[in-house]
């Protein structure tokens, strides 16, 4: 049956080749937009996915107020990852991070500048996925003077991803030290909040070891939180944890300040902290929901300008749906076919637009300083979203059209009746003022957005 309709459909295609070029067409530039922004919210939206236990990975951030200064960090002191970890037995393990900057490793005689180095303790691995190519994750690091790099860099230094073992002289504030290479890491994915090619051992540290529970050193600090632990009910006691370790809190809040530990989620860093002393440049969550109402008003446009395009094209086809009524042909059957005809054109727009966003995927990714690719992994979530698109934007785009063209009284269409009643139809000039409406505020708001950015 269906067969049947879309031949029905290809026969209408070859009939009215400029009619069908120009749907095609502006229905192509539309989800070729939508599938750009598309990449770039799953792009923003899929950071930390990668570590298997992300779900239950939490970053200690602390607030203060002292005197008139208030401070929201995503640090916490040295202190409060072990002091954390003996106190509440819904955490399962703790690691911290601490920025190693202007670090310089040599490379034969040259001495070369690695900004994404990080102390760490060893623990890392227990936390976050870091998958190894050489070396035991669970000693790695529980050694003094002890690293470990990505294959990048292995293949950087010694030429070959077959690194362990080896030594890397390490320079900083005139002082020499060998790190013994304990593990090779794959590279950490891009939509990671923090980026690190060296790891190093932080055991032996004196900064590592200090006991002030109030020091400030820019110590990020990760729990990982047994299954079924409830991270809200954990920080409720957090006040009662620092006034055992801190006897001035009392006094800091009768004056009006305070210092305060809470948690944000690790699948929320990204998109939803903005704190002083972050690990990497964040996102906002509120440019996602701009994009994305972008997007689906783009879609909209797209799906509105099919619709009036085909009612205007209505009365070419006024006489063939006035004889095949005539003929006997059902109204149910009629729709159907004008809806398989929608549905057949979605489908080639949007295979034309799968290829325009490839094709434009690099000028995108300039503009939107990404590095966004579509490879084997993107599929999986790329066809089940494409099939959705087709199908729902073939309906809605083609539901009104079918449903105004098989109305037609085959006695009027017969008569030359039908033209009149449809340039009067209500519910297509709205399409249009609403088509120009979104149209006009999209293209002033990219215009005040641009000057705004010029001015900066």
């Amino acid at each position: 049956m269906m067969g049947n309709y879309f031949k029905t459909a290809f026969r209408s295609f070859k009939k009215n080749k400029g009619f069908t070029f120009l749907n095609i067409t502006g229905l192509t530039i539309g989800l070729a937009v939508c599938l750009l922004i598309i990449f770039y919210v799953f792009d923003e939206t899929s950071y930390d996915r990668y570590n298997s236990k992300g779900d239950r990975i939490y970053r200690v951030n602390s607030d203060t107020k002292i005197n008139a200064s208030i401070t929201s960090s995503a640090i916490a002191a040295p202190k409060v990852a072990e002091a954390l970890r003996l106190n509440f037995p819904e955490i399962e393990n703790t690691v911290r991070l601490l920025s190693d900057e202007e670090v310089r490793f040599k490379k034969g005689e040259e001495l070369v500048v690695e900004k994404n180095t990080l102390l760490c303790d060893p623990s890392i691995f227990d936390v976050f996925t870091l998958p190894m190519l050489e070396g035991d994750p669970s000693t790695a690091l529980t050694e003094p003077n002890t690293i470990v790099i990505t294959g990048r860099m292995a293949e950087k230094y010694f030429g070959t991803t077959h690194a362990l073992g080896k030594i890397l002289v390490r320079v900083s504030d005139g002082k020499t030290t060998n790190c013994k290479i304990t593990g090779v890491i794959r590279e950490l994915p891009v939509q990671s909040h923090f980026d690190a090619d060296f790891l190093e051992s932080m055991v032996g540290l004196p900064i590592a070891s200090n006991q002030n529970l109030a020091a400030f050193f820019p110590f990020h600090t990760y729990l990982l939180l047994k299954p079924q632990a409830d991270y809200k009910k954990l920080e409720t006691k957090f006040p009662a944890f620092l006034r055992k370790y801190l006897d001035f809190i009392d006094a800091m809040e009768k004056q009006g300040d305070y210092i305060k530990l809470n948690l944000t989620p690790l699948y929320d860093i990204h998109l939803r902290s903005n704190r002083a002393n972050e690990l990497g440049a964040n996102g906002n969550i509120q440019y996602i929901y701009i994009y994305s109402g972008i997007a689906l008003f783009i879609l909209l446009l797209a799906c509105i300008n099919f619709m009036n395009l085909s009612t205007a094209h209505a009365a070419s086809r006024a006489k063939e749906v006035g004889i095949r009524k005539v003929l006997g042909s059902p109204r149910i059957g009629l729709v159907l076919q004008f809806i398989s005809e929608s549905v057949l054109m979605s489908f080639f727009a949007m295979l034309t637009a799968v290829l325009l966003a490839w094709a434009l995927l690099p000028w995108f990714n300039q503009i939107a300083g990404k590095d966004l690719t579509i490879t084997s992994s993107t599929f999986k979530w790329l066809l089940p979203a494409v099939t959705g698109i087709t199908l729902i934007v073939g309906f809605l785009a083609g539901s009104y059209p079918a449903f105004f063209l098989s109305a037609f009284n085959p006695i009027k269409v017969l008569k030359g009746q039908t033209v009149a009643g449809f340039k009067g139809s209500r519910l297509r000039s709205l399409l249009v003022v609403f088509q120009f409406s979104i149209s006009i505020f999209l293209i002033i708001g990219t215009l005040v957005v641009y000057n705004q950015l010029s001015y900066m």
